[in-house]
Order: structure tokens, then C-alpha cells, then sequence
């Protein structure tokens, strides 16, 4: 539905908002870079982070370091609703490993 009442244009860059006051993928980006920040200055525990799949996606950019694309072409991740994606950080060498991603196993036979 929104895509009809807010399609996008042609062409589109990062910068691009959406809709009338939406915000652009760049914007999103740096949001979700500012949470991986937030989540790294807390103490060393286990967090689990709950959100939609478009702050997640903008979440593993940031960690694995893959740049935004005009049209938002390249690498998507798609995460299925309840889905876990497992990722350790080991502060000491900076290292992000992604241990799990999409891991909807616990759905038992909902599949």
C-alpha cells in the first residue's frame, strides 16, 4: 500500500527520501550505525535487539561495512518475522563474527 501511495522514482540514491517526510536510506544508515555505536559503548553482556528488517539490514551494513548503492541495488538481507541473527563482536581486535543469520528453527513445524 505504500508503495502505491508513495512509489518511488526512477532513479534514487541513499539520499533520497521517501514519501512526503520519510526518511532516506542514507539517514537510516546512520541510525543504525548509531545504535551498533550505543550497543558497543555498553558493558560485555549478551543484548538481543528487536526491530523491522529495514533498520536490521541498515544494522549489518554498518557491522560488515557494505556501502549503500543508488537504487538500492546489492546486498539485502531478509529476515523472516521472529527470526534471530546471532553476531559476536570481540572488542580486543574489533571483529564482528555472524554466527547465525535468519535462524527461525523454534518455529517447529509453523514452516
Amino acid at each position: 500500500q505504500a508503495r502505491e501511495k508513495f512509489p518511488l522514482p526512477p532513479l534514487f540514491n541513499p539520499y533520497t527520501a521517501y514519501g512526503q517526510d520519510g526518511e532516506s536510506n542514507w539517514l537510516l544508515y546512520l541510525r543504525a550505525g548509531k545504535a551498533i555505536d550505543d550497543l558497543l559503548l555498553r558493558p560485555p553482556a549478551r543484548y538481543l535487539v528487536v526491530s523491522h528488517g529495514g533498520i536490521l539490514n541498515m544494522a549489518l551494513y554498518s557491522i560488515l561495512g557494505i556501502p549503500l548503492q543508488a537504487g538500492f541495488s546489492g546486498a539485502r538481507f531478509r529476515f523472516q518475522n521472529s527470526a534471530f541473527t546471532t553476531l559476536t563482536y570481540f572488542a580486543d581486535r574489533h571483529q564482528w563474527y555472524v554466527e547465525g543469520l535468519n535462524d527461525y528453527t523454534h518455529w517447529k513445524d509453523e514452516v
